[in-house]
């Protein structure tokens, strides 16, 4: 190899070192700068981050601390509220109390100074416990029972109240009269002056009108069984044990000539009417009839009669007409009116008398119908047949026949 060709081949191989050394300065220095530009990207993302978050969390404290102030608002316009609720329903006591508290205020320490000066010793200190709290112990009492117990009974309380007033009033009069009249009478005056506009205003409030209602309705119901308890029969079965029976209906309580309340059958619309006085009735002039045949009719009082406190029923004798004169009436049959000097078509009739045949009690038409039964007399599903064949009122006979259906169920 020639010198020549050595020298050139030396040069162009340095060219090609400082060219790759040229391309790594160049690629270094990009990649440097790329580092850069990515640092410098990941900071500002930092930043911007949080920047974010610390603008959430104002934004979240500003919430917070709106809402805490919302919610204290709220609060204090419920309590506002309250309290106005509260000084609208306790008015009158806003407008007592003060005059109370004032009472207290000057007659507590002078009854206290009196009681120590009186027994020589602070024992005496306790006296206002005596003259004031006691007053005012039953005042409260009876606002108390009037709140939680309308329409009780008050009058014990009361009579508390104005005897420990008394007693309040006497004390501080008798405390004052030391320094003068004038001064007792004061003293007095404003040791009650509290409990008795307490009294007046508070405590002194009539009964709600339902309460009164209801008192009413409930000495009607207790003169109402008061009369039935006075109208009640007897029933003694064959063992000899007895019970009260009451016939059942709608009455009015009314007043005899003594003041005691009687018992009155009523018709009031709306309400169903028993006719259990009629079907007895019917049962009993039947049995005359078929007893004691061309008698004169006896007229059994009908569930429209007066009954009075023994249970009898009571009849104007001005009512009593004749046959022709009561063609509703309850009864059998009668003869002719008798003629003669006492007698004649206008004389007075004279009924003879007949005594009233005891009406069966439902065990002995239990016993009849169940023979009448077995004997094949009657039908036992039907009330009718039940009815003529024992002559028993149409509401018994219905008894039967449903005690009969039960039993064969």
């Amino acid at each position: 190899m020639s010198t020549g060709t050595w020298a050139e081949r030396r040069r162009e191989d340095r060219a090609a070192a400082a060219e790759l050394a040229r391309r790594d300065a160049d690629a270094a220095t990009e990649r440097a700068l790329h580092v850069e530009a990515v640092r410098a990207e990941i900071a500002e993302r930092r930043r911007t981050e949080k920047g974010t978050r610390d603008e959430a969390a104002r934004a979240a404290r500003v919430e917070q601390t709106r809402r805490a102030r919302a919610e204290r608002r709220k609060r204090a316009a419920a309590r506002r509220s309250a309290v106005g609720v509260w000084a609208a329903a306790h008015r009158v006591d806003l407008l007592i109390y003060p005059l109370a508290v004032a009472s207290a205020v000057m007659a507590v320490p002078a009854m206290a100074a009196y009681g120590v000066a009186v027994y020589g010793s602070w024992t005496g200190a306790v006296l206002p416990v005596l003259s004031e709290l006691g007053m005012w112990a039953f005042a409260l009492a009876v606002q108390s029972r009037r709140r939680t117990h309308p329409g009780a009974p008050l009058w014990a309380l009361q009579a508390g109240v104005w005897a420990f007033a008394a007693v309040a009033a006497g004390l501080n009069v008798a405390h004052g009269l030391d320094a003068g009249v004038s001064t007792g009478l004061v003293m007095g005056v404003v040791s009650v002056a509290g409990v008795i506009a307490h009294q007046l205003v508070t405590a002194g409030a009539r009964p709600a009108r339902r309460a009164r209602t209801e008192r009413a309705a409930e000495r009607k119901l207790r003169a109402a069984r008061r009369a039935a308890l006075r109208a009640a029969v007897a029933q003694i079965d064959t063992d000899g044990d007895a019970r009260l029976v009451h016939a059942p209906g709608v009455y009015r309580v009314e007043r005899d000539g003594l003041g005691r309340p009687v018992l009155a059958p009523h018709t009031t619309p709306g309400l169903p009417v028993d006719d259990d006085g009629g079907d007895l009735a019917a049962e009993v002039s039947a049995w005359l009839a078929e007893q004691n045949p061309g008698l004169l009719s006896v007229p059994v009082p009908s569930a429209d009669d007066r009954v009075d406190g023994t249970g009898n029923h009571t009849e104007d004798p001005g009512e009593i007409g004749t046959e022709d004169d009561r063609p509703d009436g309850h009864g059998v049959a009668t003869l002719d009116r008798p003629t003669g000097p006492t007698g004649g078509e206008h004389g007075r009739r004279r009924p003879r008398k007949v005594a009233r045949p005891r009406a069966r009690s439902m065990d002995a038409l239990r016993a009849e119908f169940a023979a009448a039964v077995a004997a094949g007399e009657v039908d036992p599903s039907s009330a009718e047949s039940i009815r003529t064949g024992l002559r028993c009122a149409p509401a018994r006979a219905r008894a039967l026949r449903d005690e009969h259906r039960t039993d064969q169920s």
